[in-house]
């Protein structure tokens, strides 16, 4: 199309349109959100990559005073390897201050190399006065069904 075609003005009016409804829709959701996805990604990360020490400094305060880890359970941790944490579905309710997850975990016993898939479903809370998302739902159950 060249610049003196009288379609042009009309096609790149147009397109400079779509790409502002594109990148509006690209904006943030809100503080809140963004708090939650990073809350969301840096507990997979650790629960990942095997840093439940990480993952647990997330949970929820009252809940880590309530039932304290032991280093009995913490060692447990440190018999499996993480191979996938999938999100599988989930909702969330900001304006209620509440969030869940369904996941689906991979988990590899390091001493006999067996892999299974266990399911967990991790639930958050806003906490206002902190202005951050805790992990409201206990540690995963890796070894559930066994």
């Amino acid at each position: 199309m060249r610049l003196t075609n009288p379609l042009f003005r009309p096609v790149l009016f147009a397109c400079l349109v779509a790409v502002v409804a594109v990148l509006g829709g690209c904006a943030s959701l809100g503080p809140k959100a963004d708090a939650l996805h990073r809350t969301q990604y840096a507990w997979s990360g650790a629960i990942r990559w095997g840093d439940f020490e990480g993952a647990w400094g997330l949970l929820d305060p009252d809940m880590r005073d309530e039932k304290p880890m032991t280093d009995l359970e913490m060692e447990r941790y440190k018999q499996v390897q993480i191979s996938h944490y999938r999100d599988i579905g989930g909702m969330s309710d900001l304006d209620g201050g509440t969030a869940a997850r369904d996941i689906e975990i991979g988990v590899i016993n390091r001493h006999t190399l067996a892999e299974r898939t266990v399911r967990y479903q991790e639930t958050w809370r806003w906490d206002e006065e902190a202005k951050r998302w805790w992990v409201t739902s206990p540690m995963p159950d890796l070894w559930s069904g066994q």
